[in-house]
């Protein structure tokens, strides 16, 4: 049975390490600087916590980063001045390249999961996408097989691929997020609740599942409805960035419409 290390417990640390383990693989030790946090993850997985980069097992079959990107390269440095040689390490990161593990170790590589997540709700790992490289070949195909335990969509993203990935992932979730929030603080200033925009939220994912965005457009601008644009402008005049957005906004989707 594959020995595992997993290097953080923050959010994909912690969703990651519970669904290996819920898939019988051994996750022997839980590393966090907030030792709390470690012996939680731990507690739930059967593993040893750890708060100190010197008590990583040297015995372990692959040791996984799911750490912050500015931390990567750090914490590959430090594990490399004790783990043998040979060991394979990998990351989680959509966005920094494997390279930086490269002059630390031989065998390294991505596992990356691609999702957004938070402690309070239980992902359905089955639908994630689990995006894996190595320049190993031999790694490569050993990494495939271990997403394969944890998720039915398993794909081989390289370096480049991966980086545009997580740019269009950025666009998809963080910024649409941003705009529920914007949408959530103007109508907490009206006194109305943000339910009533929950079901438009839920159809507009819906849909996108079925059929291409921009066939899905909708709304003002879609429409070349430059009344109504005027109208939501002069309400906006009260938030004066979430206004400047708008227009940017606004203005993309009316010349994208306008070229037909």
């Amino acid at each position: 049975m594959l020995r595992i290390a997993l290097i953080g417990a923050g959010n994909v640390g912690y969703h990651l390490g519970r669904r290996l383990a819920e898939k019988g693989c051994a996750v022997e030790q839980v590393f966090s600087r907030d030792k709390k946090k470690a012996r939680n993850l731990a507690e739930q997985i059967g593993a040893e916590p750890i708060d100190h980069l010197k008590a990583v097992s040297s015995n372990a079959d692959l040791y996984i980063l799911a750490v912050s990107d500015d931390a990567i390269e750090q914490v590959a440095e430090r594990l490399s001045e004790h783990l043998p040689e040979g060991k394979t390490v990998v990351h989680t990161s959509g966005a920094a390249p494997s390279t930086l593990l490269a002059p630390y170790f031989q065998r390294y590589g991505i596992f990356y999961p691609l999702q957004t997540f938070s402690r309070q709700r239980e992902p359905d790992f089955n639908s994630i996408p689990i995006c894996i490289f190595s320049p190993q070949s031999e790694l490569e195909q050993e990494l495939l097989g271990l997403a394969r335990t944890i998720s039915q969509s398993v794909h081989r993203i390289d370096d480049e691929q991966r980086a545009v990935l997580h740019v269009a992932a950025v666009f998809v979730n963080n910024f649409s997020n941003y705009l529920f929030q914007i949408g959530q603080e103007i109508l907490g200033q009206e006194q109305l609740p943000f339910g009533l925009l929950q079901p438009l939220i839920l159809e507009t994912a819906q849909k996108v599942q079925e059929y291409p965005a921009r066939e899905m457009q909708t709304g003002p601008a879609r429409r070349g409805d430059l009344a109504t644009i005027e109208h939501h402008l002069a309400y906006l005049k009260k938030f004066p960035k979430f206004r400047a957005l708008y227009e940017v906004l606004t203005r993309e989707i009316l010349e994208e419409w306008l070229k037909g």
